[in-house]
């Protein structure tokens, strides 16, 4: 904890200003507090805890292998052919809004604990690796990976309203930069349609690069990039300009007049693949994508409802040594508005303690 230290530096100021000038000045000292903190935890999957953050229902201990019933809480993000997005761990109610701080990760290779994206499911994909961050979008029927039809998805991302991720616990890894490493900053949207998932290097911009503030305006808006279907490939590029800067102004999401999206940045280098496969679990040619929702252990079937957020089986089980196939607990997800009061109660909390400092 930070807090105190901050606090009787700002004593002879905080002692003249009234309850409410004080509550925004402490406000502000603490959020910056938690944004120095916010990489005080770097892991990588080899000596990652069984759970890293409070709450977290998933494992990030996932093994090797992969497991479709697998609730392994670590994404690798590398190119077109070996990447990973998330994904509800069961069917039902399991929107996105739903069980954000539930999710699991699918990929697209056996070998990390998860579970695999079959064959199939994704119809098109690109991947870009820029000066600042890797990037991949495309299109596919993600029912095949328990997202509803007609799900108009949402944003998972390392920094949710409660402080921990959406999921909790979600990590993320890649090696497109050199060694295998941990990015800290990420953002993916996902729908039943259509997903594109960043992961900025670490660097004073990343926050910005990968901005998770735009949870309703959805990949197009958030991620400017090639979606089309039919075709693979992995390019470099140009990085984007940051989500929601225009020049010298910002948009805040919310306001009157949304702005259009950014450009999608020049590419180049690009090699195309006519698809990409695992070769081990395919989506079933007798079963429609609406039947096709991987068992799991249960999960709350009743969850907070969220916004619009993009654009409108007889498989084998197991291989490998992957640990990550750990109950889950049935429990109310929230979604940023549905705990806006939980996280003043616990806001006001902080501030009061900080202030018997003074």
């Amino acid at each position: 904890m930070r807090a105190p230290a901050i606090v009787p530096s700002l004593s002879p100021l905080l002692l003249s200003l009234s309850p409410h000038k004080m509550f925004q000045v402490l406000s502000l000292a603490l959020l910056a507090c938690s944004a120095r903190a916010q990489y005080t935890a770097t892991y990588l999957p080899s000596d990652t805890p069984a759970q890293s953050e409070t709450g977290q229902e998933g494992t990030n201990q996932c093994g090797t292998g992969y497991n479709q019933t697998s609730l392994c809480q670590n994404a690798y993000i590398n190119s077109v052919q070996d990447f990973c997005v998330w994904a509800p761990p069961a069917g039902g109610n399991s929107t996105i809004a739903n069980t954000e701080e539930i999710e699991v990760s699918w990929c697209t290779n056996t070998g990390y604990g998860t579970r695999l994206i079959p064959d199939g499911t994704i119809t098109g994909a690109h991947f870009v690796q820029t000066p600042d961050y890797v990037q991949v979008t495309g299109v596919g029927n993600f029912t095949f990976m328990n997202i509803p039809v007609g799900d108009e998805g949402g944003e998972l991302d390392p920094h949710g309203a409660t402080g921990n991720g959406n999921p909790i616990g979600g990590l993320v890894f890649g090696s497109t930069f050199g060694s295998l490493q941990q990015y800290h900053e990420w953002t993916n949207f996902m729908s039943n349609t259509e997903f594109c998932f960043r992961a900025c290097k670490d660097s004073a911009t990343a926050p910005t690069m990968c901005n998770h503030i735009y949870d309703v305006m959805g990949c197009d808006w958030n991620m400017p990039a090639n979606y089309a279907a039919g075709s693979f490939d992995n390019c470099l590029a140009d990085s984007a300009q940051p989500m929601g800067v225009y020049g010298t102004s910002t948009f805040a999401q919310g306001q009157s007049v949304t702005p259009s999206a950014g450009t999608i940045p020049a590419s180049s280098s690009c090699t195309s693949f006519s698809t990409i496969s695992n070769g081990i679990v395919s989506i079933p040619t007798s079963t429609t994508s609406s039947t096709m929702q991987t068992a799991a252990p249960s999960i709350a079937a009743a969850h907070a409802s969220g916004g619009t957020t993009s654009r409108n089986s007889g498989q084998p089980t197991a291989t490998g040594t992957s640990n990550a196939a750990v109950g889950i607990t049935a429990h109310a997800g929230r979604t940023w508005e549905g705990v806006a009061g939980g996280v003043g109660v616990a806001f006001v909390a902080s501030l009061v303690g900080a202030l018997f400092v003074l």
